[in-house]
């Protein structure tokens, strides 16, 4: 097994790498005690059938530089292969501004080769490759040296099986004349901005049953100082305070110290110094905030007067559109967006691109009264009307 831990070894192998047309990768990390990941191992295989064309970098050695890796990740000819790719893109991203690319992400592909929703790596393992994975060592700590030899086969694993699994979902998106829909898909993962979160907006992932406006303001204000406290010191959210304790200082309003200590759910460490101050001055921001600066919810759905009868038809016809197509629901259309549907709007992505294809057409139809739904024994059948 080869663990790379200079930055001629990694030049070595990635030159190689780049004669082939694919090359599949994975990392472990650590982010229990950060905001961003601690990056603790790279692997990497090239095309084969063992162990022999793949790697493991150690990034935790002094001296090492991961440029030769960025460098093949910027290579057009090579596509960069993935399962679940988003917090390892987010690593690069971050480390070096640099999302691989041409991507491809084997979660994303099963979901469009009807492997069900957000399909694991085990299950594809076992389904395509026929072999099971030892998950002993999922859960250990990857900054840790020396690594265990079981660490190392596992870590291994990840990019030596996900070969066969790439090669299998490409043959069949290819077969299937469906590799333009994964295609359309990467577009999100290949965008930088996908990884980047801006204090200005952390508030909108803080859910609340409150939202009057001023409200809404003071809990933006608590969660920008937050995410800006946390990015700065690279240190987690919860860290700082979770969303409970901010839902509370949004709703008690303190104006001092005193205030801060009566919180019930707010860590010790932030009713004193910095944060307190953050907290006190986020508030005060929060309140004076002028009336054409208040946040306002996303409700473009909601004011849609929906139609629930035909909202229910446009659920059974995704189910049966997607399940002909041998393709998840849940990558087509969300409810919100059957809602949406059904409300007269058609600005939504379940009419756009490949998913016109599989649903919206014929949702549209579906909704203009040129086409009907029958049972049929167990199935159900279009019918033009």
């Amino acid at each position: 097994m080869l663990t790379i831990t200079t930055t001629e070894a990694l030049a070595t192998f990635c030159e190689e790498a780049r004669k082939h047309p694919y090359v599949t990768v994975d990392t472990e990390f650590l982010r229990e005690r950060t905001y961003y990941s601690k990056l603790c191992l790279v692997q990497l295989a090239m095309p084969g059938t063992d162990d022999s064309s793949g790697c493991l970098v150690d990034p935790l050695v002094e001296g090492l530089s991961l440029d030769p890796l960025y460098e093949l990740f910027k290579d057009p000819n090579v596509v960069k292969v993935f399962h679940a790719a988003r917090q390892d893109i987010e690593i690069f991203q971050v480390d070096a501004g640099v999302v691989p690319a041409p991507l491809f992400d084997t979660q994303v592909a099963a979901m469009v080769c009807g492997f069900g929703e957000q399909v694991g790596y085990e299950t594809l393992v076992r389904k395509i490759a026929k072999a099971e994975l030892d998950k002993s060592s999922r859960f250990t700590d990857w900054s840790r040296r020396p690594l265990s030899d079981a660490q190392k086969t596992y870590a291994l694993a990840d990019v030596t099986h996900l070969r066969q699994v790439y090669e299998f979902l490409a043959k069949k998106l290819k077969d299937q004349g469906r590799a333009h829909w994964v295609d359309e898909e990467m577009k999100i993962l290949n965008t930088p901005d996908t990884y980047i979160t801006l204090p200005e907006n952390a508030w909108k992932r803080v859910k609340t049953r409150n939202n009057s406006p001023r409200f809404l303001a003071i809990v933006r204000e608590l969660a920008r100082f937050r995410e800006d406290y946390a990015q700065t010191r690279n240190i987690p959210r919860s860290r700082v305070y979770k969303d409970d304790a901010l839902v509370e200082l949004a709703a008690t309003k303190p104006k001092d110290a005193n205030d801060l200590g009566r919180s019930r759910l707010l860590l010790r460490e932030a009713r004193r110094g910095d944060i307190a101050d953050g907290i006190l001055a986020a508030v005060k921001a929060g309140i004076a905030c002028k009336d054409k600066d208040l946040p306002k919810l996303d409700r473009k759905y909601e004011k849609l007067q929906v139609n629930p009868a035909l909202a229910d038809l446009l659920r059974v016809l995704l189910k049966t559109k997607t399940g002909q197509a041998g393709v998840a629901s849940k990558l087509v259309a969300p409810t919100s967006e059957l809602d949406a549907i059904a409300a007269g709007e058609r600005g939504v992505s379940a009419l756009q691109g490949w998913r016109y294809e599989v649903f919206g057409e014929d949702a549209l139809k579906l909704c203009n009264g040129e086409i009907a739904l029958a049972a049929k024994g167990n199935d159900v059948i279009l019918v033009p009307v």
